[in-house]
């Protein structure tokens, strides 16, 4: 299996002076200069007398200077918490003070919307578009890093060189990242990911997705998930592909604009992004060829010539289109296996860093999620796991080793053997492909992969004024919370019907203020009769879905 820290370390030496991490129309870096930047940032780290195993958030858009500061922290034996950059800032100050972060780097303008007094194990904050002290817990320290140019230069007098990148980590087991799953109100989900987690997902994407130094890709998803963190930027940085970063998730026109320049071996994405594309690109050109398209040979040359189109568009070098997070439309699906198209759909989660099935797409079965990694044990709990549902489990070097400071979590977590719930239920064939068949666990999906706990979103809802209960549920990929209302409550206040009738909508957009951008509710609606329940109480939730 690969090291990939010592796979980072052989890249930066042999592609020294290749485009490593570029802001597409913005900064460009080589690696020598990703790499003196990281020795700069080492230095940063000392002087704020940051310790191995201590943790440090990094809260902010994807950008060059995002990935940097990640291999810096990430290569000094400290701990890494990415945080997306859509978190709400109450959520951001919950999920540092719970990880225990002692320094944060993040923008300006993002810092100035955090209240430090939430955060009180929080010593430094960096700015991290030029790494500069925005903040410090003791005012006398706040100039700690105005000597780094002079401090660089006397540990590196001769200059600092491809010798100079040695990067080592002692054991591979050790913690290198917790991944916070969401960031709403309920007890926080801090994955623990250790290096070998990346090690084993890294090699395994090498092995089934070559790549070298005369690729290059576009960051679309945010790094602050794994998906991305591990896809878009670890495993082909580690093999010398060229990254370039468009900042936060780009519209349509942004995101073809950037892959005709960047010309990308790989896209990487959600089944959201290619629906899209289908439908505004792809379909309205077949509709008008659908005659053509029911006759044999003719139609083969039409959708020949579509694929042919599509991927000019997307810069002309793609090898695979790699969707991952959700299922994609069978209609679309079925489209473009008649074009072709070089596709596939993974699955995998947070917690298994993140693959737990892929097929290239010349071996990829329609309607399944891919075929089970080779990295992991992964089976189905079930009495006939190719016919019958049961749960997807996993159990191998990129699982993950629990929850951070989350014991009751982390416990139910895993089988007594050892194995991952994943929560997921599934089939199996005798090939190892997975095809999804449901949840048994309530987590929502969301098109563009993120996960929703309705729970957090109802407890945040059933603690407002008039509200008795909710439920949150997922309706053609948009988030309606059902709510019945406290009558006793609405009568003592003397509200009126139009007052009654207004209460929905201000519900959403009271409750919209506090959430992420991708779990934000669609529409509320009430419930005037009781929820059907459990004999213990609980809402019969799957009556609503």
């Amino acid at each position: 299996m690969i090291n990939y820290i010592d796979q980072l370390t052989q890249t930066i030496r042999n592609d020294w002076d290749n485009k490593a991490l570029c802001d597409w129309h913005g900064e460009e870096f080589t690696f020598r200069e990703v790499a003196t930047n990281i020795a700069r940032l080492h230095i940063l780290l000392e002087k704020a007398g940051i310790k191995k195993g201590q943790k440090i958030t990094i809260y902010a858009p994807n950008s060059a200077r995002w990935a940097t500061t990640f291999l810096a922290i990430n290569t000094s034996g400290a701990v890494v918490v990415p945080l997306l950059a859509d978190f709400t800032p109450d959520a951001v100050c919950k999920l540092v003070d719970h990880s225990e972060s002692v320094m944060l780097f993040a923008d300006k303008d993002s810092w100035n919307k955090l209240d430090a007094a939430k955060m009180p194990a929080l010593r430094y904050v960096v700015n991290i578009s030029d790494w500069t002290m925005l903040w410090s817990a003791d005012e006398k320290e706040t100039g700690i890093f105005d000597d780094l140019d002079a401090t660089f230069a006397a540990k590196y007098p001769k200059g600092f060189g491809k010798d100079d990148v040695n990067y080592k980590i002692d054991d591979m087991k050790s913690l290198a990242v917790i991944n916070y799953t969401s960031g709403t109100t309920s007890a926080p989900k801090g994955v623990m990911l250790r290096y070998e987690c990346f090690s084993a997902s890294i090699d395994f994407a090498i092995r089934h997705i070559p790549a070298s130094n005369k690729d290059n890709i576009v960051s679309m998803l945010p790094m602050g998930h794994i998906y991305g963190m591990v896809f878009e930027f670890m495993y082909p940085l580690c093999f010398g592909v060229t990254v370039y970063y468009l900042g936060k998730t780009p519209a349509a026109s942004t995101l073809l604009k950037a892959v005709a320049d960047v010309k990308p071996y790989l896209i990487i994405t959600v089944p959201l992004v290619m629906e899209k594309v289908y439908n505004s690109s792809i379909k309205p050109k077949l509709s008008k060829l659908k005659v053509l398209t029911a006759i044999p040979g003719i139609n083969n040359l039409i959708y020949k010539t579509v694929t042919k189109k599509l991927i000019a568009a997307f810069g002309g070098n793609v090898q695979q289109f790699i969707m991952g997070g959700a299922a994609l439309n069978p209609d679309v699906e079925r489209a473009f296996r008649k074009m072709r198209l070089p596709y596939t759909v993974g699955y995998g989660m947070t917690e298994a860093a993140p693959l737990l099935a892929y097929a290239e797409p010349w071996n990829f079965v329609p309607g399944s999620c891919g075929r089970k990694v080779d990295s992991a044990e992964v089976r189905i709990d079930s009495e006939d796991p190719e016919h019958i549902a049961g749960e997807i489990q996993a159990k191998g070097t990129n699982i993950c080793s629990g929850y951070f400071n989350n014991p009751e979590a982390s416990e139910n977590l895993f089988t007594e053997d050892g194995f991952l719930r994943t929560g997921d239920l599934g089939v199996m064939d005798a090939k190892g492909n997975i095809t999804i068949k449901g949840r048994c666990k309530t987590m929502i999906l969301s098109a563009n992969g993120q996960n929703i706990y309705p729970e957090e979103i109802e407890a945040a809802i059933n603690s407002m004024d008039f509200v008795s209960e909710s439920l949150v549920v997922d309706r053609a990929s948009k988030l309606v919370a059902i709510v019945r209302f406290d009558q006793d409550q609405i009568k003592a206040k003397g509200l009126t019907a139009l007052d009654v009738t207004d209460l929905p909508e201000k519900i959403r957009v009271k409750i919209n203020r506090s959430l992420p951008a991708y779990s934000q509710i669609a529409k509320v609606e009430e419930k005037r009769d009781t929820f059907d329940k459990t004999p213990k109480g609980s809402i019969k939730r799957f009556l609503y879905c």
